[in-house]
């Protein structure tokens, strides 16, 4: 099984951005995490990725999976 391709949400200077796994530049930066989020969101379902949202340090919060888990979860 593969894993999971991820978007972050992260601190971006002032400003918040969507950044995929390993990508050298942000697919998104906006003035708040909120906007950032809702564009990760939108790539993350039309890829069937994942979106981990990061606290201004840099810890991720939260995650949200579009893509297909499998339910029981392995392991």
């Amino acid at each position: 099984m593969t894993k999971a391709r991820q978007i972050h949400v992260v601190r971006h200077g002032s400003n918040w951005a969507a950044k995929q796994d390993n990508a050298q530049r942000a697919s998104f930066v906006a003035p708040t995490q909120r906007k950032a989020f809702e564009r990760a969101r939108e790539i993350a379902k039309n890829h069937g990725e994942e979106v981990s949202i990061h606290n201004t340090t840099g810890q991720i919060r939260a995650k949200h999976s579009y893509g297909n888990d499998p339910y029981p979860p392995e392991g």
